[in-house]
């Protein structure tokens, strides 16, 4: 795994189909990408703007949001969670404050596993691990993260109908599209949270703060992998090493 170059995006992007990633949300989508903020690698006249996220909520075609993702060849393209009721007031509103806001008609449930948050056994603690290996992880941490993914998702699949897991080009998210879930309250998300927190979930994300995640097909250009949609039962075989690979690898 390694970062992805600004040519190796565009080659990635040139023949990307973001309709299948639309259809996988299953809605029309507010759309943001990252340029360099984790990878330092982005095109010289955005360096200014390398670490905010670039919103896209104003577009009329998904072959115009194409063009935005070409142009700055961003090394994570991600999907808004939330629901709106009136979507082409997204534009006009600060959507990184929307929980209050009247057009808000909640949010997808999600938990993001990532190995560098576990603890483990070989290296130690993520608040160890920080000042040696930044956000790097062993095959160690990897293997846990994967079979917590296996254990929420089951535990999950308990309580609701329509739970999805995706490979997210380093660990791993679980998405929930129920009804029942998009409707639950921040004090409810933050109790799932916690409820969950044993499996190294990134409590952020779950709690509700942070509402954009990857979108699926889309390539994550930290670690040069397709972020990649699995069957419960592709989980506990799944090999990022030699699987999720762009075509130029």
């Amino acid at each position: 795994m390694r970062p992805s170059s600004l040519e190796e995006r565009k080659r990635f992007y040139e023949s990307f189909d973001l309709k299948r990633s639309r259809n996988w949300v299953g809605r029309k989508l507010v759309y943001a990408a990252i340029i360099g903020r984790h990878s330092g690698v982005y095109p010289p006249e955005y360096k200014e703007d390398k670490n905010v996220p670039l919103v896209i909520d104003n577009y009329t075609s998904l072959k115009e949001v194409m063009r935005y993702i070409l142009h700055f060849l961003p090394e994570g393209v991600y999907y808004d969670r939330n629901y709106y009721h009136n979507f082409s007031l997204c534009h006009s509103h600060d959507l990184r404050d929307c929980w209050n806001w009247g057009n808000f008609a909640g949010q997808q449930l999600a938990f993001d596993l990532d190995p560098e948050n576990v603890d483990c056994p070989i290296h130690g603690p993520l608040s160890r691990r920080l000042h040696k290996q930044g956000l790097s992880f062993c095959k160690t941490a990897f293997e846990i993260a994967r079979q917590n993914t296996v254990s929420l998702f089951d535990e999950l699949s308990s309580q609701y109908s329509d739970v999805r897991a995706v490979f997210s080009g380093r660990g791993f998210h679980i998405h929930v599209f129920d009804s029942d879930a998009i409707s639950l309250t921040r004090r409810e998300r933050a109790k799932i949270a916690e409820q969950y927190s044993h499996f190294g979930i990134d409590k952020w994300v779950t709690e509700g703060e942070m509402r954009l995640m990857r979108l699926p097909y889309t390539l994550n250009g930290i670690s040069s992998r397709i972020v990649t949609p699995l069957k419960k039962s592709e989980i506990a075989s799944f090999d990022p090493a030699i699987q999720a690979l762009p075509p130029f690898l």
